[in-house]
């Protein structure tokens, strides 16, 4: 059994990935990151999956660095989330960088306790937009930590990303073979009480169910 730290935001992939970490007996720390995102409902569903999941759990505060990140959906208010799919990279609803901070918060916080893994739940595809989703990035954010933090943490400490050869639908697949409650997982970019349907993130769900084995149970306030 290992104990792996997770960066679990509430959404559909990382759920799973919480759900598949337990299943195969690792000791879980699930970490939520508030990085200031207008949706940031999605923790809700994070600390439910904890709490099913007897996994421990914190909500990480780092609020004011939207501040710092202005220009994009998630993380300015004067930007709307538009009612688009992800075109090509540029896109409004990708915050550069998002997951070199995130990962390094996730990634100190493995070195403090000596744990053995960190994960993230990026899944196939996601580097189409978000470039610190690729396998190339992974790969890379573990050379500079193996430098960061050599005689700090354990040497095996690194990130893991179990799902980033496997496409949305396959991650469902699994979701639902795992038992995981898909009206208690959040994707939408907007902080509605119930998920639009119609931003980039809604339109990645509802598709991935389609091509899965597995009805959508999931609200929408459009259709």
């Amino acid at each position: 059994m290992a104990r792996i730290v997770a960066t679990v935001s509430g959404g559909l992939d990382s759920v799973v990935l919480a759900h598949h970490l337990v299943d195969q007996g690792h000791d879980l720390l699930m970490l939520s990151i508030d990085y200031g995102q207008r949706h940031r409902k999605e923790h809700e569903f994070a600390e439910r999956t904890a709490v099913r999941l007897g996994a421990d759990y914190e909500v990480v505060d780092l609020r004011n660095i939207a501040t710092m990140l202005p220009g994009y959906s998630l993380t300015d208010s004067n930007v709307d989330v538009p009612d688009q799919h992800y075109t090509a990279p540029g896109s409004v609803n990708v915050v550069p960088n998002r997951n070199v901070i995130l990962l390094s918060v996730a990634f100190g916080r493995a070195a403090a306790e000596k744990a053995d893994k960190v994960a993230i739940g990026t899944v196939a595809g996601d580097d189409a937009t978000a470039p610190d989703c690729s396998r190339e990035f992974i790969d890379a954010f573990n050379a500079m930590e193996r430098v960061a933090t050599a005689g700090y943490a354990p040497a095996e400490l690194q990130v893991i990303a179990p799902f980033i050869d496997v496409a949305k639908s396959e991650v469902i697949n699994l979701g639902d073979r795992l038992g995981v409650r898909w009206a208690e997982t959040w994707s939408c970019f907007n902080g509605y009480d119930v998920q639009c349907g119609l931003c980039a993130a809604c339109q990645d769900r509802r598709l991935a169910f389609e091509k899965s084995d597995v009805s959508d149970p999931t609200e929408y306030r459009n259709g």
